[in-house]
Formats: C-alpha cells, sequence, structure tokens
C-alpha cells in the first residue's frame, strides 16, 4: 500500500488568487457603477412574468469554469430584468432600502475578511467594533446610558427587526416562565395593536404564545392610528380577570402601514406598573431620531427594556444591519446561550468578553458592523441628519401637491395612497414625476366612477 505522502497533489482550482481578484474586482465594481449610472432608465419593478428565469438558464450547473464576463453578461440581460430597482430614485413602495458607496465598501470588506464573529476569540476586532459602533450610533440618538455597554445593556446587530423583537420576546418569556413556572407558558399574553409589523405575531409563533394570546389591539384616526393607553389597560384588565399573565408590549415608533407613533411614555408605565417587558420597534423612522427635533418622538424609551432600529432601512448602510439594544443583556444570554465543548475557551469563561452568540437565534454571524462604522465615518453626524431631513423636506413638496389638488385630502379614510420617500438617489423632480402620474391615474378612476353611477 503506499504511503499517502506518495500520493499525487490534485490541481486545478485555485478558489483565491489575488491578482485574479484585483482585475475581476475591478470589473465588477465597474458593473455596479454602471447600473447606479443607469438605474433610473429601468422599471422600478420588475415586469417579468412567474418562471421567466427557467427557461433562460440551463438546467444543470456548468461542469467545468465559465469566464466573468459571460456571467456579467447574463446578469446584464438575464438578472436585472427580474430585480425591482429597490434604490431606483423612483421607488417609493414598502420603506426605504438604503445603499450608498461607503455601505458598499464596507460589505465588501466584511465579504473579503469573511469572519464567523460568533464569539469574541473568533475575531475579537469584529465583536469589539459592533460594540463601539452601537454605543456610538446609541449616544447619537441619545438613548439612555442603561442601554450601552458601561450599563447592564448593550448593543448587538441582528439581521431583521423580526430577529430583535424574536430574540427580545424569548428573553422576556423566559423571564417571566422563571417567575410564574415552566408550565405557565398558555398563560403569557403578547400585545401590539393592528399597526404593529406581523413580525411580533411570527415572533409569538414561534415562541409558541398561544394563538389566542396575541392581542392585535384596534387602532382609529382620532390618535393617528397609535395605540391607545386606555384601550391597552382594558385589555390587560380583562386578560388578568381570566386568568392571563400579560409579559410582554410591542411598541412603535413609525409603523409600517402609517407611520403611526405611539406614546412610550404612558405605555411604558402601564408596562411597569403589570411587570410587562416593553420592546420599542423603531425599525422604520428611528433613523429620523438622529435629528434632535426628532428626538421627542423616543420620549419614554428610558421605560422600555429592548430598543431596535434598522440602519439598513434610511441610514445608508446596506442591508442587513439591524440593530438591538437591551437594557439587561443577561436576559438574552439566559435564554439563547448554548455552550458545547468546541466554544468554550478561556475569555469566554472569564467573563469580561461578549460572545454575541448568545445575543440572538443563530450561531455563525457576519463582520456586519464594519459597514455601519464605514458609514459614520466616511459621511459624518452632520451629513447624516442632513440626508434625512432632506428627505423629510421631500415628503412635505409631496403633501403640498396633494393637497394642492382638490381630487385628493391628506389622511382620507376613504382611499389611502402610502407614498415612502427614502430612496438615496430620490430628487424633488422624482417625487414631482410621482405626483403626476397618480394626478392622471386619478382622473381616469374618477371617470370610470362617475360612469358606474
Amino acid at each position: 500500500m503506499e504511503n499517502c505522502g506518495d500520493l499525487p497533489e490534485r490541481r486545478g482550482l485555485r478558489p483565491f488568487d489575488a491578482e485574479e481578484f484585483r482585475e475581476n474586482a475591478h470589473r465588477v465594481v465597474d458593473f455596479i457603477a454602471d447600473y447606479y449610472r443607469d438605474i433610473e432608465k429601468f422599471p422600478v419593478r420588475s415586469q417579468v412574468q412567474p418562471g421567466y428565469l427557467q427557461s433562460l438558464l440551463p438546467d444543470n450547473a456548468p461542469e467545468y469554469p465559465e469566464t466573468l464576463e459571460s456571467v456579467l453578461n447574463d446578469i446584464q440581460n438575464k438578472i436585472i430584468r427580474g430585480i425591482t430597482h429597490w434604490q431606483s430614485p423612483n421607488f417609493f413602495a414598502f420603506y426605504p432600502s438604503n445603499s450608498s458607496t461607503a455601505g458598499l465598501l464596507g460589505e465588501m470588506l466584511s465579504g473579503g475578511f469573511n469572519v464567523i464573529g460568533f464569539s469574541w476569540i473568533t475575531s475579537p476586532a469584529a465583536t469589539e467594533l459592533e460594540a463601539i459602533v452601537l454605543d456610538w450610533l446609541g449616544k447619537i440618538i441619545n438613548l439612555p446610558e442603561a442601554f450601552l455597554l458601561s450599563g447592564k445593556g448593550g448593543g448587538v446587530i441582528q439581521g431583521t427587526a423580526s430577529e430583535a423583537i424574536l430574540v427580545a420576546l424569548l428573553a422576556a418569556r423566559d423571564k417571566a416562565l422563571k417567575a410564574m413556572g415552566m408550565g405557565s407558558l398558555e398563560r403569557l399574553v403578547v400585545y401590539g395593536s393592528d399597526q404593529t409589523h406581523s413580525s411580533l405575531e411570527k415572533a409569538c409563533m414561534i415562541a409558541g404564545i398561544q394563538k389566542t394570546n396575541f392581542k392585535a389591539l384596534p387602532t382609529n384616526s382620532s390618535m393617528n392610528y397609535a395605540l391607545s393607553p386606555e384601550v391597552l389597560k382594558k385589555a390587560i384588565s380583562d386578560d388578568l380577570s381570566a386568568g392571563l399573565r400579560p409579559f410582554f408590549l410591542c411598541a412603535t415608533v413609525g409603523t409600517t402601514s402609517s407611520t403611526a407613533v405611539d406614546p412610550l411614555m404612558e405605555l411604558g408605565k402601564i408596562s411597569q406598573d403589570h411587570g410587562m417587558w416593553l420592546h420599542v420597534d423603531a425599525a422604520y423612522a428611528g433613523s429620523a431620531c438622529i435629528c434632535p427635533e426628532y428626538r421627542h418622538y423616543l420620549d419614554g424609551v428610558e421605560l422600555a427594556d429592548s430598543f431596535n432600529m434598522n440602519a439598513h432601512k434610511w441610514l445608508l448602510t446596506n442591508f442587513d444591519c439591524s440593530a438591538l439594544w437591551v437594557k439587561d443583556s443577561s436576559a438574552l444570554v439566559e435564554a439563547l446561550s448554548t455552550n458545547p465543548e468546541f466554544l468554550r475557551n478561556k475569555a469566554s469563561e472569564s467573563n469580561t468578553v461578549v460572545d454575541y452568540k448568545d445575543w440572538q437565534v443563530p450561531l455563525g454571524r457576519r463582520f456586519r458592523s464594519l459597514k455601519l462604522w464605514m458609514v459614520l465615518r466616511l459621511y459624518g453626524v452632520t451629513n447624516l441628519r442632513t440626508y434625512i431631513r432632506n428627505h423629510i423636506d421631500l415628503a412635505k413638496h409631496f403633501e403640498e401637491l396633494v393637497r394642492g389638488d382638490a381630487k385628493f385630502e391628506v389622511l382620507s379614510n376613504t382611499f389611502t395612497l402610502r407614498f415612502v420617500v427614502g430612496a438615496p438617489l430620490t430628487e424633488q423632480r422624482h417625487v414631482s414625476a410621482a405626483w403626476k402620474i397618480l394626478q392622471d391615474h386619478a382622473v381616469i378612476l374618477l371617470k370610470s366612477y362617475e360612469i358606474s353611477k
């Protein structure tokens, strides 16, 4: 039998070659730059039909290498037509999903290093930069010190606000069950409003909360669709009378459907009176609070147990980068920590470091803080505030256009137009052009309505 050392070395694939990467990366950067240069020419929403790509691509993967040129040609001719262009200046749907030069550069570096920073020892810089940059962001929006690492809490980057709500709910659930007994799960009640993001309902499903114990409380136009403290009090009273245990409330700053802002101070006091965990979901509108004139929308956050905002929505940080702060990080660790033999190390056992694997659902995690760090450094807080204020000015311009047309009224209870300003390249001319399209369609609808009468 031959010695293994005598076996011929198999050569062929070289997964990484520095010079090859340099050359190909330049070509990809040029491709992306051209895409952004031309993005306004594309229809915002993809015009393809379901299954369009199946007929354009082979049934099997290639047996041998293809050229980068052929791949980029396919992206240009087959993939781009199937993309809805979220970065288009004419994109006004859903919510912002910002990209930027700084964010893209940070994403490149993160992909280049490709660290899996689940614990401090796996990449100390990945852990420590995340802690530092979230303290920076927390200070920019003037979060209470209890949410910073100098207190018992701290920040962690989740993939999405859905993950942030889930881990907060799991921490709150385990805290409640520890006090009540593990057999009390079916008595636990979660509250939100009928405007709260659907991720809260999904988190309840994952956490084992009874379907009937997720309460989406009704809102109305009299409070601009914010959750009424009186409605919450009544629901809590009814549930207590039924032998249930209220334990979690999700308040929102900027609901997705209506940008409603819940009254945090009043809801926070109610939560404290009943020993409930208060989570504040500011994923959508939280970025506006970097501007001092909008910070008052967070008044009462000092009564919350957790707070979340998405830097990848409106703060020029490429997806994904959802910032979550907690007042007591031990609640997350107790709910989410696992410690098999292969993860044990002296640094973790010394209790002097943060292991972010215990602050999230998955084990692996990307070096996401790099892109947020680069956005903050390359643009600076002053420029980011100007960026937010400009979008708010554009939204006000759209409101003026609506108010100036007799065919429309603001906040009508009959038909509602949801118009979201927030794409990085949007200018006033894009808002005005979108308004012209809406006017033309309104004329058509009104004529058809008159005819049907």
